[in-house]
This record gives C-alpha cells, sequence and structure tokens, in this order.
C-alpha cells in the first residue's frame, strides 16, 4: 500500500505555484511533482490538485502523455487506470526540483513583481 498524497501538497501560497518557467502547461509540474515517487490514479491526483477542473487535469495528464513524460496504464482486473513518469519524465525531476529551488529563494522578489506589474496594469485598466 502506497502512501496517499498529502491534500495540501500544493498550498496555494506554495513556491511551485509561482514557478516562472511552465513544463507544459501551468499544472504539468504539480502533475510530475505527484507522480515522482511512483504511479498514481486520477482519483489520487484529484487530492493534491482540487484546485485543477477535472476536465483541466485530463488535458494536462494527455499532454504529458503526448510529450512523452508519462505512460497511462489500463488494467483489465480489476479495471484500473494509474498515470506514471516515463524515464524521461523522471530525468526531468531534476530541473524541476533546481527551479522550484530558485523560486523559493527569489520568492519575495517575484511576488513583488507580480503584485507591482497587477497594480500599474489595473491603473492603467481603469483609465
Amino acid at each position: 500500500m502506497r502512501e496517499p498524497l498529502p491534500p495540501d501538497m500544493f498550498e496555494e501560497l506554495c513556491p511551485s505555484s509561482l514557478v516562472p518557467i511552465r513544463f507544459g502547461d501551468k499544472w504539468a509540474g504539480l502533475i510530475l511533482a505527484c507522480l515522482r515517487k511512483g504511479p498514481r490514479r486520477y482519483s489520487e491526483l484529484r487530492v493534491p490538485l482540487a484546485r485543477v477542473t477535472p476536465k483541466v487535469l485530463t488535458r494536462s495528464l494527455r499532454a504529458l502523455e503526448r510529450d512523452g513524460l508519462l505512460t497511462r496504464n489500463v488494467s483489465q482486473c480489476p479495471p484500473r487506470v494509474e498515470y506514471e513518469l516515463t524515464p524521461l519524465g523522471h530525468s526531468l525531476m531534476e530541473l524541476y526540483a533546481t527551479v522550484c529551488d530558485w523560486t523559493a529563494r527569489h520568492w519575495d522578489e517575484l511576488l513583488e513583481a507580480r503584485e507591482t506589474y497587477d497594480a500599474t496594469h489595473a491603473e492603467a485598466a481603469a483609465r
């Protein structure tokens, strides 16, 4: 029995949500992080990725499969589907960890830049 994914794995203010580099799409990096320790069922992924709509999660999983970063494994008895990182997907995890570490070190700067940008552009839009 594998350990369940924690529901607060990606809190709203998690450094991974600020990563300015996109691996596929907005949610791809988080999906890859969920799969780094082994295969997971869709329902298991939904726990820490509760902010992702089912439609968007499915689209992201398909895109990652298309890119060769994960596989979708279907078994008939009992019927179940699991997603698992491919060797190519695993090779990306070291880079992803580096990007997450960088984001954590520059958290305040990233937030300040986004707040400044949003305030500036909100004023311009209001005119």
